[in-house]
């Protein structure tokens, strides 16, 4: 099972921040990182490395998987090739702690009230 932290490991840091500032050139939205996926393979790797990121922007949060590589003072930063989902449906990504909570007071200032629903972990 996939582990996700909400912490970027010191060693990763420049190869994710290469990675969101990439991501957010080819993005009409702002992105932020708000998570890691399996970040110890990640580190263990050597030459171009294979990261897996939770992006929050808006109201929406995403997993994407980038190749970055080093070269020189700079990075090389690319999608990485998605295997297909096997029953065509995304696995569901809880968003991390605070990532919709702008969404929330914006929605309770215009309505009433709100209902939130949660089902069995999934928001």
């Amino acid at each position: 099972m996939a582990k996700v932290s909400d912490s970027i490991p010191e060693a990763l840091q420049p190869e994710v921040d290469a990675a969101i500032n990439w991501f957010n050139t080819q993005s009409p939205d702002e992105f932020a990182v708000t998570g890691i996926v399996d970040a110890e393979d990640s580190i263990a790797s050597s030459g171009e490395k294979e990261l897996r990121l939770v992006l929050c922007g808006g109201d929406v949060c995403q997993q994407k998987k980038f190749n970055v590589a080093r070269s020189g003072d700079s990075f090389t930063v690319s999608f990485a090739d998605e295997p297909p989902i096997a029953n065509g449906t995304q696995a569901e990504l809880d968003p991390p702690p605070g990532a919709r909570k702008a969404w929330l007071d914006d929605v309770i200032n215009k309505h009433k009230f709100v209902v939130l629903v949660f089902y069995r972990g999934f928001w």
